[in-house]
């Protein structure tokens, strides 16, 4: 199955917590995970954090500004955010595909505005905020996540779970729309509607993903195409950014 690897925290850095978590077993076709990410107290120079590409859909949550939320979904290349001296932000990490943004957009990059749309996320933040651990803050989350299943703005994708179940045997884009059971051009309108990525660009984020966990699947041509494409992907060559990121 498809476990991405969507987020990069500079090595050097102990007084930050990143915290991944698991959802309860009715919402795992739809949330990858619950994530928070904090500072444990203020930092001496700004924090810098890698936002890999995932072809996952965002929930995002300030919690130092119960105002600042948003949905957000990465592009096929990363992002390096500068999150400052102190912060914290609580996310749910959508699987690939099932955010229906025909029913509520979602935007590039991290948010640092408030919430413009029609879905309840500041009065649901302002909640959040008042939870004292991420325990608490978990139960809220989850509570919005069926509400979203039961509204339908997020719907399990059939499709990307094919693909997800059968990565192993994945390695071009004809590959991808015989595990879908789609012609090509079948599956370009799909993933291009759902995901917002052509199955070109979403094989290459599936790459990158596998080449962070040292999986043999997707694997690349040659060495020299793996460095050139990781390059291209995240501005870093693979040995440049492990030192620099953890991930």
């Amino acid at each position: 199955m498809y476990e991405p690897r969507g987020n990069g925290k500079a090595r050097a850095v102990q007084s930050v917590t990143f915290t991944e978590v698991e959802p309860p077993e009715h919402l795992q076709d739809v949330v990858h995970r619950f994530l928070e990410l904090k500072t444990n107290e203020s930092l001496e120079e700004d924090y810098s954090f890698h936002a890999l590409p995932d072809a996952c859909t965002y929930a995002v949550f300030d919690q130092l500004d119960g105002s600042i939320s948003g949905v957000t979904r990465l592009q096929a290349t990363s992002e390096e955010l500068n999150l400052g001296k102190q912060f914290h932000y609580v996310n749910i990490r959508f699987l690939p595909g099932v955010w229906q943004s025909a029913r509520e957009k979602s935007s590039y990059g991290m948010i640092a505005e408030p919430y413009s749309g029609d879905l309840q996320l500041a009065e649901l933040n302002h909640q959040l905020v008042k939870q004292s651990d991420f325990a608490g803050k978990r139960v809220l989350l989850t509570e919005f996540v069926e509400r979203l299943l039961v509204s339908e703005h997020v719907v399990a994708n059939p499709v990307t779970e094919k693909i997800f179940r059968q990565l192993e045997q994945i390695h071009s884009v004809a590959d991808m729309a015989s595990v879908a059971q789609m012609s090509p051009r079948q599956l370009q309108r799909v993933l291009k509607k759902t995901l917002g990525f052509a199955p070109h660009d979403f094989l290459k984020v599936l790459r990158l993903q596998q080449s962070l966990k040292g999986e043999p699947s997707l694997s690349y041509a040659d060495q020299s195409h793996f460095i050139h494409s990781f390059r291209k992907a995240t501005g870093y060559t693979p040995a440049r950014y492990s030192r620099k990121f953890d991930v």
